[in-house]
């Protein structure tokens, strides 16, 4: 008999492997996480506290609430855009009717100033005048030139109306020896015509002069032509100040204005 010794058992064993079940591990280990989320939200819910039942009204409410004061600012906002453009309106409005006020106030002044002038022309002790130069008035200007102010009345025929033209001229001194500026050289111009007048009772004949410069005026001569009638008249020179005779001063200005009031 053969006395050959035995192979000794092997220390490893070859398995082999199974894929499956390590695939099914898996699908178990997800599926217990999303139980375990689910039951996590479940729990929330249940242990969450309850909404009151009539906060969803209220809120709606808020909402509506809120729109409706948003409407009623826009509407407010353009109401007072509106009031600030009708106070614009209304500012100009009064500043257009207190100048038209100013304006008549004067002209309602101008008006009873003629009427106390005229009073005192047609007095009971007045006497009665056909076509006359009440008085003549001057004043220097800021150009160098003269405004003057001539005053005419007619108080003898209440229903007759003065019509004509007005001219004069000013008597004085010139270089120390006795001198008279006419009409036309008063105005500077050849030919210069008449200032005309047309009244009832009286009228204020207004316009400016130049008076050669180193003039000394002392009178002015007044000429009245018209309606068949001639009138002359020698008026002291006086000016709008204090009534006193003045030199006149050295200018070169020809600025000249004619105005029948």
């Amino acid at each position: 008999m053969s006395n050959a010794p035995r192979k000794a058992p092997p220390s490893f064993v070859i398995v082999q492997r199974q894929p499956r079940r390590r695939w099914l591990l898996w699908l178990a280990v997800a599926v217990a996480w999303v139980m375990s989320l689910a039951a996590v939200w479940a729990s929330c819910g249940y242990f969450a506290p309850e909404r009151p039942a009539g906060e969803s009204a209220a809120l709606h409410r808020l909402h509506q609430q809120l729109g409706h004061y948003q409407e009623r600012h826009e509407a407010l906002k353009q109401r007072v855009a509106t009031l600030k453009r009708s106070d614009q309106i209304s500012r100009v409005a009064n500043k257009e009717i207190q100048s038209a006020l100013a304006e008549r106030e004067d002209e309602i002044a101008d008006l009873r100033a003629d009427v106390a002038f005229y009073e005192r022309l047609v007095g009971a002790t007045a006497p009665k005048k056909g076509l006359n130069v009440h008085s003549s008035r001057f004043e220097r200007e800021v150009g160098g030139t003269w405004r003057y102010q001539i005053v005419l009345t007619q108080t003898l025929n209440r229903n007759a109306i003065s019509l004509g033209e007005l001219r004069f001229s000013v008597e004085g001194v010139y270089d120390g020896k006795l001198a008279s500026i006419g009409w036309d050289e008063l105005h500077q111009k050849r030919a210069a015509p008449g200032q005309d007048y047309s009244f009832r009772y009286f009228q204020q004949i207004e316009g400016s002069v130049m008076l050669p410069p180193g003039f000394t005026p002392q009178r002015v001569r007044v000429s009245l032509r018209g309606d068949g009638a001639a009138v002359d008249q020698t008026l002291a020179w006086t000016t709008s100040d204090n009534g006193a005779t003045a030199s006149s001063g050295d200018s070169t200005s020809d600025a000249i204005t004619n105005k029948d009031s």
